[in-house]
């Protein structure tokens, strides 16, 4: 079998459903059709993730693809009525007091943004937070063994939250068949279509001193023809990239999530002060970038970890979560700083991975050969992915610029490779 689009994409994440529906917006004539290989969308690592967003970074292009993304995520829950469990509750980083210094030096680059942020003292968070341990006495061996300091201020982001990274995915599957888009579960892409531009007719074309480029994709049942091929498969890129030598620019590390109920940690989830759903923000603790995500409805946290070294760069197909991994390295931490998690254990856990770009945690967003690249999401993708699909649909048109959500440009090359130019990103803890 073999069929022929105008734009065929490999993905059905948020990211490659956002970029499915912006092209599909500005060109509703265009015959487009996305494939995955699972059997829904945001069945792959979208859903695996902790869907935490937020607008708080220091870098002028992080800034923007986030902030204007959770504009437009706002404008569907607000005025479109589709609910995506979007809340503004926060995110609150505890600091130790190096770490408060060192905000310091950045935090008028982001108030000079208009990055809406509020600063609480010791004696806040004390008042604030039940049971958290602010200080470590001179003889708690435990914790310098683990190397916790004291905490000495909050910094809290207010255009910051959680929302279903599922629902978001729904809302571009649905509107962009609602627009007469067609989309292929269960069609697993084998393989890329590299054919020449001119076809001779010979054995094993196309050869070196051809011109060619990718005219499409195979998957176990047909050959699928495009004018443009968009790859945004997020951690499978690398599959069908490396097979016909192009760099995604993006390795794949495993990130897992736990889920904790009890009784003794209900109490955490209310408090007063930090937002008017009177609920502890997503908090995220001074050491090993341990996160506390509240989810209220199930009266407990979703709770994980950041560890960049030491874990390893690899592709699974199917990752699964560590139980030694939270017990070992986050549950020390975590019941620390929280005794009341002490003696609390997973109900349920889950990992992902995610496609980072490792030389500077951006999106790449880039043509070549017939293909459009969108990879190296770096765990980032929900909170930008409005925006990431903007700016894929203009460098799809050939546009400069592309006009995000409310009216703010950005130029194209800015996410790409030869014109890449993101800014360092100093809101790092």
């Amino acid at each position: 079998m073999t069929d022929h689009y105008d734009l065929v994409v490999v993905g059905a994440g948020v990211i490659g459903l956002s970029c499915a529906y912006h092209v599909k917006t500005d060109h509703p004539e265009a015959k487009i059709l996305v494939l995955d290989k699972a059997a829904g969308a945001a069945s792959g690592d979208t859903s695996k993730s902790a869907g935490a967003v937020r607008n708080t970074f220091t870098s002028e292009v992080n800034h923007l693809l986030a902030d204007t993304s959770l504009d437009f995520y706002s404008h569907i829950q607000r005025d479109l009525k589709f609910n995506l469990d979007l809340e503004f509750v926060g995110y609150l980083w505890l600091l130790t007091e190096k770490e408060y210094q060192v905000f310091q030096g950045f935090a008028k680059l982001m108030t000079e943004k208009g990055i809406k942020l509020k600063v609480w003292s010791k004696e806040d968070l004390r008042e604030m937070i039940k049971g958290l341990c602010l200080e470590f006495s001179s003889d708690d061996a435990e914790a310098k063994t683990l190397s916790l300091e004291n905490i000495a201020a909050g910094v809290q982001g207010v255009k910051c939250g959680a929302i279903a990274p599922e629902l978001v995915a729904r809302f571009y599957e649905k509107e962009f068949k609602d627009l007469g888009g067609t989309i292929m579960y269960n069609s697993e892409v084998t393989s890329l279509i590299l054919e020449p531009t001119e076809k001779l007719g010979l054995p094993k074309e196309p050869f070196i001193w051809q011109d060619k480029k990718i005219k499409g994709v195979r998957t176990k049942t047909s050959e699928i023809y495009a004018k443009t091929t968009v790859i945004a498969a997020g951690r499978w890129a690398n599959k069908l990239l490396d097979e016909v030598g192009i760099d995604s620019h993006m390795k794949t590390k495993k990130r897992q999530v736990f889920q904790l109920s009890s009784p003794k940690i209900v109490e955490l989830l209310n408090t007063r002060g930090f937002n008017e759903s009177e609920l502890l923000p997503f908090t995220i603790l001074p050491k090993g970038g341990v996160y506390m995500r509240p989810v209220r409805a199930e009266k407990g946290f979703w709770i994980g970890g950041a560890d960049d070294l030491g874990r390893p760069f690899t592709f699974e197909e199917d990752p699964k979560p560590e139980t030694d991994y939270f017990t070992y390295n986050i549950y020390p931490i975590l019941s620390k700083y929280f005794p009341q998690f002490i003696d609390v254990r997973p109900n349920n856990m889950w990992a992902g991975e995610y496609d980072i770009n490792t030389y500077d945690a951006n999106p790449c967003i880039f043509e070549e050969s017939g293909l459009l690249v969108v990879a190296g999401l770096s765990g980032s993708g929900i909170m930008k992915a409005d925006a990431v699909g903007r700016i894929a649909s203009a460098l799809h048109d050939g546009r400069e610029e592309a006009t995000l959500y409310g009216g703010r440009n950005i130029k194209v090359r800015r996410l790409g490779i030869a014109g890449r130019d993101v800014g360092l990103e100093k809101f790092v803890l």
